[in-house]
């Protein structure tokens, strides 16, 4: 993948770098095939408690640190939970968010858009899978002399890098589902998180309970989410 070669740009070191190819017969193979087992992630809501290891959840989070961010800063922060005690009190704070957002914050039509998922303000997946993973974005940094400079595309870098981490998960004989209970403040106090964090999204991770049931969806075909200009 890398060779030996290396050159000098604008200062800065760069090494040689070879992706690997295939035929085209090959590519069209690969494709196929990488879209048939992505299509069976489902978002579950249903959880074992059975105990994942640390260094699969480890090996996650790097696989999710692999995505491309602006500027390369990386702005992302993976806080992995496996304390009972914690979680308990993530699912409680969670749940008052939720509470407050089926009875008054969310309009009618939402909810009804939400019923045929069988979604509601309880979240016992939060103490039931084995880890909760909290992607922080990271807005802004501060330099040792305590310069603070932003970073950027943000919200890109840090939507690539969950999308990643959701096939990592996949790719590991796991499940998820995204979590965004509004506001997330509470999120970064529990945490004891600085202030250039902010909570993006909240994964629970861990095997799916035995008989789990997803709601049969359908998803759009090929030319309902795309457009060829040939």
């Amino acid at each position: 993948m890398y060779n030996k070669e290396k050159i000098v740009v604008n200062g800065f070191e760069h090494i040689g770098y070879e992706p690997e190819t295939y035929t085209e017969e090959e590519m069209i193979s690969r494709s196929a095939s990488f879209y048939n087992w992505l299509d069976k992630r489902r978002s579950v809501r249903e959880f074992s408690d059975k105990p994942v290891p640390k260094e699969i959840i480890e090996n996650l989070i790097l696989s999710a640190s692999t995505a491309p961010s602006g500027a390369h800063k990386q702005p992302w922060t993976f806080c992995a939970i496996s304390n009972a005690k914690l979680k308990s009190k993530i699912r409680v704070a969670a749940e008052v968010e939720e509470k407050l957002g089926y009875e008054s914050r969310m309009s009618d039509r939402w909810k009804k858009d939400l019923t045929h998922l069988g979604t509601d303000m309880h979240k016992p997946f939060i103490e039931t899978a084995p880890w909760i993973i909290v992607a922080f974005k990271r807005v802004y940094e501060f330099d040792q002399d305590g310069t603070k400079h932003n970073n950027y595309y943000v919200n890109e870098s840090v939507g690539i890098a969950c999308g990643m981490f959701i096939s990592a998960i996949h790719n590991a004989g796991l499940v998820t589902l995204t979590h965004t209970p509004s506001p997330m403040n509470f999120l970064a106090q529990l945490l004891g998180r600085p202030s250039n964090e902010r909570a993006y999204i909240l994964f629970p991770v861990g095997y799916a309970k035995k008989q789990t049931f997803v709601p049969k969806l359908d998803r759009k075909k090929i030319e309902e989410v795309s457009l060829f200009f040939e």
